[in-house]
């Protein structure tokens, strides 16, 4: 898996082997696409604003912490948002399935539980967004959706896209899948509404930072250590997330020596994961800190990280969501 994902980013005779596969995957997925444009396949449009923010690429461009990010402003500018998502990783026996302080990782995906414990608002997944969108307005109240990773889930009409960009690694070779990195030709991302780049080294209109907080302990809570603290100090880092060595690097930047622990994302934790053999700190992603809680360990520390935009997304967001047919 590494090589084909090294492939797509630095020269390499294997995306020559696959593009044919390539060429194969863009037609379906353009064919697909128009079949709903045109009204072949029904899209199904609900009775309040759907925001949906996704990627054109396969692999962690930061969505996460921008849907925590566009909820919380919407929530305080007045706005009754309901999130809706997939849940990839959860494996629950019924769906919509709605997500709570009490839900779990293994039932309902690691980013949902991330996302609700810090929006407190409605929130359901579901393979069929349709249902738990009107589920979330018809029993929640909600006046507006925003759709979690929901690019790609066409039968959910949409009033706007906000397509996330990583700054760094962009589109790679721009190659569809899986020669390249693209879920869809790079020519969708005109279609959306906005684009906001993560970690951009240029400038751009929308650009997001992700900022590391303070280490928090997986055991005790109220142990609370700045990054700075394992400064000169070798830590194990563990990080099942779309693109690992982001979080490897952000750790580096304050002097502390790691060794790399990579998992595929969404990977489901089991204590002898975590188990190198020494008493050294381990450091993981808050995303994985969610299905590692119940075998914690003193040496056990996540790193919650914040998203900050820079240009006027939400009022433009705000203005456009003022155009829409409905309100009430």
């Amino acid at each position: 898996m590494k090589c084909l994902v090294d492939s797509w980013y630095q020269p390499h005779p294997l995306r020559w082997l696959l593009w044919p596969l390539s060429v194969f995957y863009k037609l379906i997925i353009s064919v697909r696409r128009q079949l709903y444009v045109r009204g072949v396949f029904k899209q199904h449009q609900i009775s309040v604003p759907v925001i949906v923010v996704g990627n054109i690429t396969v692999g962690g461009t930061g969505k996460t912490p921008f849907v925590i990010w566009l909820t919380t402003q919407l929530k305080n500018t007045g706005y009754r948002p309901g999130i809706i998502s997939r849940g990839y990783g959860g494996h629950a026996q019924h769906y919509p399935q709605l997500v709570d302080k009490n839900s779990v990782a293994r039932l309902v995906g690691d980013e949902p539980v991330l996302i609700y414990r810090h929006t407190l608002c409605p929130m359901a997944v579901a393979p069929d967004r349709v249902a738990a969108a009107r589920l979330l307005v018809e029993q929640h109240n909600c006046n507006i959706i925003i759709s979690d990773d929901g690019l790609q889930h066409y039968a959910l009409k949409r009033d706007i896209e906000i397509v996330i960009v990583d700054g760094q690694r962009q589109f790679g070779n721009q190659l569809c899948l899986p020669a390249g990195p693209l879920r869809e030709p790079l020519n969708r991302i005109k279609q959306s509404d906005f684009i906001v780049v993560n970690s951009s080294l240029t400038s751009t209109d929308f650009s997001m930072q992700l900022e590391q907080g303070a280490a928090l302990n997986l055991s005790d809570s109220a142990l609370i250590k700045s990054l700075d603290q394992f400064s000169a100090k070798t830590i194990h880092a563990v990080a099942a997330i779309g693109n690992p060595q982001r979080f490897f690097e952000q750790l580096r930047q304050h002097n502390i020596s790691v060794i790399e622990h990579s998992f595929t994302d969404h990977h489901c934790f089991r204590e002898s994961d975590l188990q190198f053999g020494d008493d050294l700190p381990i450091l993981m992603t808050e995303k994985d800190a969610v299905k590692c809680q119940s075998f914690a360990k003193p040496n056990m520390w996540f790193v919650p990280i914040e998203a900050t935009i820079q240009g006027k997304l939400l009022d433009q967001l705000i203005i456009k969501l003022a155009g829409t047919d409905y309100y009430g």
